[in-house]
């Protein structure tokens, strides 16, 4: 089994306020630091600093992984690229030639302290499947329980679609669950969340209905784009029971700061109810193959009765999938209200989609293997479903 968070579940109830939530980052004693592409490649000294915090942090307790970005950024300056290609065999390129300068970086800040660095390269395909998925988890506890900080990157020399779509804002948020973090600390070049004033976020508790609206306002300060990227693995990594934190690199001391609750970036309070390690690869993880469009009532069964999808509730069944794949469930809008692994392919769904009780109706996504994703205060949340 993919491994959960080491504490326990949270009670229920609202979200912590402020000051507990900050405590919760205090007490934080396994973390995954995700270091941005434009933070690593135009700071020399940011190994230097961030070698220096993560020593302080393991002396204090803590285990960390890294999710280290910048191999294409630092492969362009090698193959002497005059700007980072277009082009996939050299992005491919320049993340091979890039990846060896990148972890000789991290040798040298971390190994001159003494701490063993190793380097994970991860593609979403490892991640998708769930028995790669578990052995990537046994090996970075290993590791952990070795003494070694992981760095992780996505294994972009081969993965033509990380390239394209994926990023280690996505990565980070997979890892959470993976290795049972604490928290999450995103650094960018950016000083956190801004508000429609221009003004740093110092702390949200709902992603969808307090983050969101300011990057779809278009007053973030990095762009919609980037920013998007990072709420969106910010509200992944809350739902696995983690804490996270969007900082400045530059800022001097700023890991420090944060593991000891200062008001620094903007903090994202972990959800009191999370979701198990596997419902949150169901929803986050793997990528739908297909549609499956609900009636009203199959909706409401789904929604508020956190029931299974029976093919009499079903209108209608879009894609290309098999058994066992992910699914999306809409409604007759075409707004995703949950996912879940289907329990035939598409031409049989297609076939059952809609049949009256009296012919017998199926099962097509059991309630075990399904994530609700329903619209409550303004945020997405995962039922327990």
């Amino acid at each position: 089994m993919i491994a959960g968070p080491r504490r326990g579940g949270s009670a229920p109830g609202d979200r912590p306020l402020e000051g507990d939530a900050r405590a919760a980052v205090r007490q934080a004693r396994r973390v995954v630091l995700k270091i941005g592409s434009r933070a690593l490649s135009t700071d020399a000294a940011v190994f230097t600093r961030l070698a220096l915090a993560i020593a302080a942090s393991r002396e204090a307790g803590r285990e960390v992984v890294v999710v280290s970005s910048g191999a294409i950024a630092l492969g362009v300056k090698k193959l002497g690229y005059r700007a980072r290609p277009r082009e996939m065999a050299k992005l491919q390129a320049a993340a091979a030639a890039g990846q060896s300068v990148l972890m000789r970086a991290w040798e040298e800040a971390l190994g001159g302290r003494g701490i063993p660095v190793a380097q994970v390269l991860l593609t979403h395909a490892d991640l998708a499947d769930r028995v790669r998925a578990n052995n990537a988890s046994a090996a970075l506890l290993a590791l952990l329980d070795a003494g070694a900080v992981p760095v992780l990157n996505e294994n972009d020399s081969v993965a033509v679609d990380e390239i394209r779509f994926g990023d280690n804002d996505a990565l980070s948020s997979m890892v959470v669950p993976l290795v049972g973090a604490d928290l999450l600390i995103l650094l960018s070049d950016v000083e956190g969340l801004l508000d429609r004033s221009g003004q740093r976020v110092p702390c949200v508790r709902d992603v969808a209905g307090e983050a969101l609206p300011l990057v779809r306002s278009g007053k973030s300060d990095v762009g919609s784009g980037g920013m998007a990227s990072k709420l969106e693995a910010a509200r992944r990594a809350v739902l696995a029971g983690a804490s996270v934190v969007l900082a400045d690199a530059r800022r001097e001391g700023v890991i420090q700061a944060i593991l000891a609750g200062e008001d620094v970036g903007t903090l994202f309070a972990a959800a009191r109810t999370r979701l198990s390690a596997r419902r949150h690869w169901i929803a986050f993880t793997l990528r739908p193959k297909g549609d499956l469009v609900l009636d009203a009532g199959a909706r409401a069964a789904v929604e508020r009765g956190n029931k299974s999808v029976l093919s009499v509730g079903v209108l209608g069944v879009r894609g290309d999938f098999e058994a066992e794949d992910s699914v999306r469930l809409l409604t007759e809008s075409g707004a995703e209200i949950a996912r879940g692994l289907v329990r035939c392919d598409v031409r049989r769904a297609a076939a059952l989609a809609g049949r009256g009780k009296e012919a017998g109706s199926e099962v097509l996504v059991h309630r075990d293997d399904l994530v609700v994703l329903q619209v409550q205060h303004g945020e997405k949340k995962a039922g327990p479903g």
